[in-house]
């Protein structure tokens, strides 16, 4: 308009609900926050299993009309912890984002993306202003041929920068996620160079969620992802030398829980969104043998409260 590129969902929020931190997932950064996530419509990309693709590739600006501060007032009057820009790519509505992440700062909430990571270094900039944590989502282990057919986007390269601009500019907390695919997006030899690319580059205390796909959208042909698969992911992954290494969409394995990498004792016991029991000390240390465990932030009272509560949309 005029000249200027516009963005046409500012203040249009298609959905906020209330819920877990763990359901970003986030697990190693304020554990049993209750946050209040919010989205706009609309999507970088064109996933074709996306299964959240009525909000993310509905290509008009819709949702409920809301100020910034009425965003970040809305979330604190529910008792949340932070905020968190989910459901479609937040950068695509980053300026946006920022308004209400600052208002979340003033009020004593944190902010985190759930991002496929593929942004510019101008937003990893913008990001830095008022962002304290993201999970970083990969698709089929950033396989080349697996994004240009069914992202419909060249390569990950982007999201690999994106990673390495955080880690030099910011303090932004890092997660990764890895959504593994049947039969098109599960092949090990990429999750190994993933894998190895974090372990370089992010060091061995990165945590890393391989996530269980289920059919939605375009892709209902294939079945959710076998378990086995996903563990095949994680033994390559440990073997890399990661040390934080989840399945997830899979309540109740063994490999939910954040385990000890010296004495191997459970640190956290998960089902779920759910944290079943705490064995850290006052210090974040193995309550059996003393070694940390990087976890940012202490246990919330709100892991025992109602944390699923839909609230706009």
């Amino acid at each position: 308009m005029a000249g200027k590129l516009q963005l046409l969902v500012y203040g249009k929020v298609i959905t906020g609900q209330i819920d877990p931190i763990e359901k970003k997932p986030v697990t190693h950064y304020m554990p049993g926050s209750k946050i209040f996530s919010i989205a706009t419509t609309g999507c970088a990309w064109a996933c074709q299993y996306c299964q959240n693709y009525d909000i993310s590739q509905r290509r008009r600006p819709e949702g409920t009309e809301m100020l910034a501060s009425e965003v970040a007032s809305l979330a604190a009057s529910y008792g949340s912890q932070g905020l968190a820009y989910t459901d479609n790519p937040p950068t695509i509505f980053i300026e946006y984002a920022r308004d209400v992440g600052l208002e979340a700062h003033k009020r004593g909430l944190i902010n985190i993306f759930v991002s496929n990571g593929y942004d510019t270094p101008d937003a990893v900039g913008m990001m830095n202003d008022f962002l304290d944590c993201i999970t970083v989502d990969f698709k089929g282990n950033n396989e080349t041929g697996f994004l240009r057919k069914w992202v419909l986007v060249p390569d990950g390269e982007p999201i690999l920068r994106t990673l390495l601009d955080i880690r030099d500019k910011t303090r932004i907390h890092t997660e990764i996620t890895d959504l593994v695919i049947p039969e098109v997006g599960d092949n090990l030899e990429a999750a190994r160079k993933l894998s190895r690319w974090l372990y370089d580059n992010l060091g061995p205390d990165v945590p890393i969620h391989f996530l269980r796909f289920h059919p939605d959208y375009k892709m209902v042909n294939l079945p959710p992802t076998p378990v086995k698969t996903l563990e095949e992911h994680c033994k390559v992954a440990r073997a890399e030398g990661l040390r934080y290494v989840y399945v997830g969409n899979v309540p109740g394995h063994p490999w939910e829980h954040t385990y000890c990498p010296e004495c191997k004792a459970i640190a956290i016991k998960r089902y779920g969104f759910d944290i079943t029991a705490w064995n850290l000390n006052a210090k974040n240390q193995c309550r059996n043998c003393g070694t940390p465990i990087p976890i940012t932030g202490r246990l919330s009272t709100s892991v025992a409260e109602e944390r699923f509560l839909p609230v706009v949309g």
